[in-house]
């Protein structure tokens, strides 16, 4: 049973300050004292990071960003809606913030891919955002949902093939690392041979390294080539349904929209896939739901989602003028960045965060309002079929190495288990599947045989949960 209390309504009632609580700006730039979010302190253990701003700040806290740039961390559940629902106070047009008008952004910023306007729906409010989200969402609606499952199955089980002699694999470079992008690869009607590469690439963008803007380019580049060749031989397929679409996307903003749903879908689902399939093997709460029947995957996906949310801070918005949120004086230009995972789990909305959270759909990891994330049922169809289809392909899945020994990627976006080394029943690969070391940069090919393809013979599939039992 959850936990949460009712959501909080969505009336403005967060921008006024809590009596007794003065209001006061963001301190000056580069003013000794304010953390910087993706430093040391952050990066090592991010939910002691939020619950230390939330104590010294309240349900709103300065931060710093690379270079220095001061921007507001917004840590409060109900705050965080607050934002997301109303973009007449805190708008997507990143050409709104400050630190752009006056300079202060370097060329080279790693935030340049992420926070510089693009011609996308994300950054853009009122009736350009209806036409441009528009025109994405009814090229997802024509996605065939089944034919994802398909594409799932068919990959997992490519995937699997290459390791499954072997009785072990790193379930992370090895299978969520690759599998989100060779879907997303087919949806949006590129050759399966991008995969791979884009896999990299999408990652190190995500990631905000020094090679984030060589890693954008490189993406864009392939991209464009795409655009292309989709004008001369389209497709049943996203990035032809988006060229054609009655909203007469011109070509740059084409290329923006397959380039935002391809890093978007990639990281997300990753992030989703690699904590979920922690979660299955080591939270022993969910090991004795699992045996009793009570938990479902779904039910699994839906708690990472509370408690790992693919990404931790989503920037950004911008303020439209001056306004109070949370106690804190926000200034026209201001930047805000929502504290996806910092909401989830604000006490106000979740005393007891031990408890499972059974299901209830309000977490904040999918954002709200009208820039709610349109593609989510595909990311969870994804997640879903692939650890279903992987659980039950590996008899006896379990960790090889103790639970403590597992590291964890982090980075000011986004957090997730680096490394998942296992153990199964190692199982004989298909005789016609394509080698491991031939898998990187030409077409995959799908296994037939018995061991691994469904047929109408095959007895009924084993529950993907008994997988983790152990076995008499």
């Amino acid at each position: 049973m959850s936990t949460l209390r009712p959501d909080h309504p969505s009336d403005g009632s967060a921008l006024a300050p809590p009596p007794g609580c003065p209001a006061h700006g963001h301190p000056a730039l580069g003013a000794p004292g304010i953390p910087r979010i993706h430093g040391p302190e952050a990066e090592r253990n991010p939910a002691a990071f939020y619950e230390r701003l939330r104590q010294e700040h309240g349900a709103v806290a300065p931060v710093l960003l690379h270079g220095d740039l001061p921007a507001w961390l917004v840590l409060g559940h109900r705050e965080n809606l607050d934002v997301m629902r109303t973009p007449s106070l805190f708008s997507r047009d990143s050409r709104r913030w400050r630190m752009f008008q006056e300079g202060r952004v370097a060329p080279n910023s790693p935030l340049g891919p992420t926070l510089t306007w693009q011609p996308v729906c994300v950054f853009v409010d009122g009736d350009q955002h209806q036409r441009l989200r528009g025109a994405v969402t009814d090229s997802l609606a024509k996605v065939d949902r089944r034919g994802v499952r398909r594409y799932v199955v068919r990959h997992t089980q490519q995937l699997v093939a290459a390791f499954a002699a072997s009785g072990e694999a790193d379930l992370i470079p090895q299978y969520a690392e690759k599998l989100p992008m060779l879907v997303m690869t087919q949806l949006l009607g590129m050759p399966d041979r991008y995969g791979p590469h884009l896999v990299s690439a999408c990652l190190d963008l995500m990631k905000g390294s020094p090679t984030a803007l060589a890693s954008n380019q490189f993406l864009v580049d392939t991209l464009q080539e795409m655009v292309q060749q989709k004008h001369r031989t389209p497709g049943r397929d996203f990035a032809s349904w988006l060229i054609g679409h009655e909203a007469k996307l011109t070509d740059e903003e084409v290329l923006e929209h397959l380039r935002l749903v391809l890093v978007a879908a990639n990281e997300t689902t990753v992030n989703l896939i690699a904590n979920t399939l922690r979660l299955v093997l080591t939270d022993r709460r969910f090991r004795a739901s699992l045996a009793g029947g009570h938990m479902t995957l779904p039910d699994a996906l839906e708690q990472v989602l509370w408690d790992t949310p693919p990404l931790s801070v989503v920037p950004g918005r911008w303020a439209t003028g001056d306004t109070v949120l949370g106690g804190q004086q926000i200034k026209a230009g201001d930047m805000l960045l929502l504290g996806v995972a910092a909401g989830n789990v604000d006490p106000e909305i979740r005393p007891d965060i031990s408890v499972p959270v059974l299901g209830n759909r309000s977490h904040l990891a999918f954002s709200s309002g009208p820039h709610e994330c349109p593609g989510q049922d595909i990311g969870r169809a994804i997640a879903d079929a692939g650890i279903d289809t992987l659980l039950s392909l590996l008899p006896g899945l379990e960790l090889r190495v103790p639970e403590e020994q597992l590291t964890t990627s982090t980075s000011w976006v986004s957090r997730r288990v680096e490394t998942l080394p296992v153990r199964f029943q190692p199982r004989r690969p298909p005789a016609a599947t394509t080698p491991v070391e031939q898998l990187r940069g030409r077409q995959l090919t799908v296994a037939t045989t018995a061991a691994f393809a469904p047929t109408a013979a095959r007895p009924a599939r084993r529950p993907w949960w008994k997988s983790l039992l152990p076995r008499r």
